[in-house]
C-alpha cells in the first residue's frame, strides 16, 4: 500500500474478498476458477435438456455489459440534467427576489421625485430675479436659491437612479424568461433519461431472469475472468512501479468516506447516505472532504483538472470508457472503489479492470 494510505484502506481491503483481484508486483495471485464443464440440466417434463454454453453465457455477459454501460449513459443525462435544474430553479428564485426589490425601490423612488417636483413648482412660479426683488430678505432668498438648485440636482439624480432601476426590472425578467425556458428544457431531458435509464435496466433484468442459479454463477465468474485478465494486463505494463503518489489530507479524508460505503447498493440517480451510483459515491466522498466538483463523471472530467496516471495518488477519480460514463476513486496499490452498476454493491476492484480514460485530481 503507498505510503500514508496503508491506515485509510486496510480496512476496507479486509472487507473485500480475495476475489478482487489486486495482482502486485512480487505477490502471486491465482486466477479465478476458470468455468468447469458447462452442467447439464435435469431434464423436467416443462424445461429444455439443452445446456448454455460457455460461448452463449459470454454472449451474455457482452450483452449485460453494454446494457448497463447504456444505462450509465442515460443516469449521467438524467443527474446532469437534474442538475442544472436544480441551479436554475435557485436562480429564478433569486431574480424573482430581485425582482421584488426593485419594485419596491422603484415605487420609493417614484414617491421621492414626485416630491421634489412638488417642491419644485410651489417656488418656481416666478422668475429668479422677480423673486430676488420681492424678498423682505435677499440674502435668505439668496440662500434658499442655492438650496433649490440642489434640490434640482437630486431630483435629476433621483430620475437617473429611477430609469436605471427600471432597466434592471427588464432585465431581471427577461433573465428569468430564460431560465425558465433552460429549466424546462431540462426538465423534458431529465424525463426522457430516465425512461433510458429505466428501459436499459429492465432489458438486462429481463436478460438475467432468463438465466438459471448454476448459470448465473458461470456468468459471474466470466465477469471475475475478464476483470481479472484486464487487470493483470494493466499491472504487467509495470504501471505500479511509476504509481508512488501520497495522498493530500483531503484525499485521504475523501478516501475514508468511499471506503465506508462499502456494501451499500448502487441506485441510479443517488447520492446516498444508503445508494449511490457512481459519481454520486465520487462527488459526496469529495464534498466530505470539503471540496465540491461536478456531480456527474462526464463533467468531472470535463471539469476537473486531469493528471498523468503514472502521477495518480489516492483520492483521485479514475475515469473510464471512451465516453467518461464511469468513475472510480483510486485507493491505492493498484485498486479503486465505486459503484458499479444495478444489482451490486459499492466494492474495492482493480484500478485497471475496466478500460482507463484518464485520471482528474480533485483539490490540490
Amino acid at each position: 500500500m503507498v505510503t500514508g494510505v496503508r491506515s485509510v484502506t486496510t480496512t476496507a481491503m479486509a472487507l473485500a474478498c480475495a476475489a478482487v483481484i489486486l495482482a502486485a508486483p512480487g505477490v502471486a495471485y491465482a486466477a479465478p476458477t476458470p468455468p468447469g464443464p458447462t452442467p447439464t440440466r435435469t431434464p423436467s417434463p416443462s424445461a429444455s435438456p439443452t445446456p448454455v454454453s460457455t460461448a452463449d453465457l459470454e454472449a451474455v455477459r457482452v450483452k449485460l455489459e453494454g446494457l448497463y454501460h447504456d444505462a450509465a449513459v442515460a443516469t449521467d443525462a438524467y443527474n446532469l440534467a437534474e442538475e442544472r435544474t436544480e441551479k436554475q430553479s435557485t436562480q429564478i428564485v433569486g431574480l424573482a427576489r430581485e425582482i421584488v426589490e426593485g419594485k419596491t425601490r422603484l415605487v420609493e423612488l417614484k414617491k421621492r421625485v414626485g416630491a421634489a417636483a412638488r417642491a419644485q413648482y410651489r417656488v418656481g412660479g416666478l422668475p429668479d430675479q422677480a423673486q430676488l426683488m420681492l424678498s423682505d430678505d435677499p440674502e435668505a432668498f439668496l440662500d434658499g436659491a442655492g438650496r433649490i438648485r440642489q434640490g434640482a440636482q437630486a431630483t435629476k439624480g433621483l430620475l437617473a437612479e429611477m430609469r436605471r432601476t427600471q432597466a434592471d426590472l427588464e432585465q431581471y425578467a427577461r433573465d428569468a424568461a430564460a431560465q425558465w425556458t433552460k429549466l424546462e428544457a431540462n426538465r423534458e431531458a431529465k424525463a426522457e433519461a430516465k425512461k433510458k435509464v429505466k428501459k436499459q435496466i429492465a432489458a438486462a433484468e429481463k436478460l438475467e431472469s432468463q438465466l438459471e442459479k448454476d448459470e448465473k454463477e458461470r456468468l459471474a465468474k466470466l465477469e471475475q475472468q475478464a476483470a481479472y485478465e484486464a487487470q493483470t494486463t494493466w499491472l504487467g505494463s509495470g504501471i505500479l512501479d511509476e504509481i508512488d503518489g501520497k495522498a493530500s489530507a483531503q484525499g485521504k479524508k475523501a478516501v475514508e468516506y468511499a471506503t465506508a460505503q462499502i456494501g451499500k447498493p448502487y441506485e441510479w440517480g443517488a447520492e446516498g447516505p444508503k445508494t449511490f451510483d457512481c459519481s454520486g459515491l465520487t462527488s459526496q466522498a469529495w464534498a466530505a472532504a470539503g471540496q465540491a466538483i461536478p456531480r456527474t463523471s462526464q463533467e468531472q472530467w470535463k471539469q476537473l483538472d486531469r493528471v498523468a496516471v503514472e502521477a495518480m495518488r489516492p483520492g483521485d477519480l479514475i475515469i473510464y470508457n471512451a465516453d467518461a460514463s464511469h468513475v472510480a476513486m483510486y485507493i491505492g496499490d493498484g485498486a479503486m472503489i465505486h459503484a458499479p452498476r444495478p444489482g451490486r454493491t459499492v466494492t474495492i476492484a482493480g484500478a485497471g479492470s475496466m478500460p482507463i480514460l484518464g485520471v482528474v485530481r480533485p483539490g490540490q
